[in-house]
């Protein structure tokens, strides 16, 4: 079974992070949401509080195929500070593992200079901290061992193409219609 990690900042946008976890476990792929706060204790941009399955430091990134950013301020600034899990980005992609991020949190890639040659999108207006990237507007991209996606009105489609990665359009198209999106 494919194993995922989100990572979660305080500040992090709440419906880019829980729906990619929502879609996920309902696609019975292991997400496990892991705070960056030294805590498992993190708070939202928007107030609300949650607490995640492990924190990074206890955390075993081993047999985990793909790590996910959400976005939101001032959570992608936190990530993006967080020097173990940058150390850990820069390990998948020299291994080819998949890296996802929505709405600012590509950012994170593009500065390090991992979206160099890559097809990417962002939240508007974050489109030069995606050095090296061609953007687009597109509601999500998938290019390489990188998904990245613009935005909290895009977190369905974000999700959904996180899960075809793993299970195939098939499966996603099910979870699409199961959540009566764009029916």
């Amino acid at each position: 079974m494919a194993k995922t990690a989100i990572f979660l900042a305080n500040g992090f946008e709440e419906i880019e992070g829980l729906t990619v976890v929502d879609i996920l476990r309902r696609a019975q792929i292991d997400i496990t949401m892991v705070s960056i706060t030294g805590t498992k204790a993190v708070e939202g941009s928007h107030g609300i509080k949650l607490e995640a399955d492990a924190t990074i430091e206890s955390f075993d990134f081993g047999d985990v195929d793909m790590i996910i950013l959400p976005g939101g301020m001032p959570g992608t600034k936190n990530l993006d500070a967080c020097e173990p899990l940058k150390a850990k980005i820069k390990e998948f992609n020299d291994a080819g593992k998949m890296l996802a991020a929505i709405c600012a949190a590509p950012t994170v890639y593009g500065k390090m200079g991992l979206l160099n040659g890559k097809r990417a999108c962002c939240y508007p207006g974050c489109e030069g901290e995606l050095l090296g990237a061609t953007t687009t507007t597109d509601a999500v991209i998938k290019d390489g061992n990188f998904i990245t996606s613009r935005g909290m009105g895009t977190a369905i489609p974000f999700a959904l193409a996180i899960l075809e990665h793993f299970k195939g359009k098939e499966a996603a198209d099910q979870m699409a219609k199961g959540i009566v999106f764009n029916s």
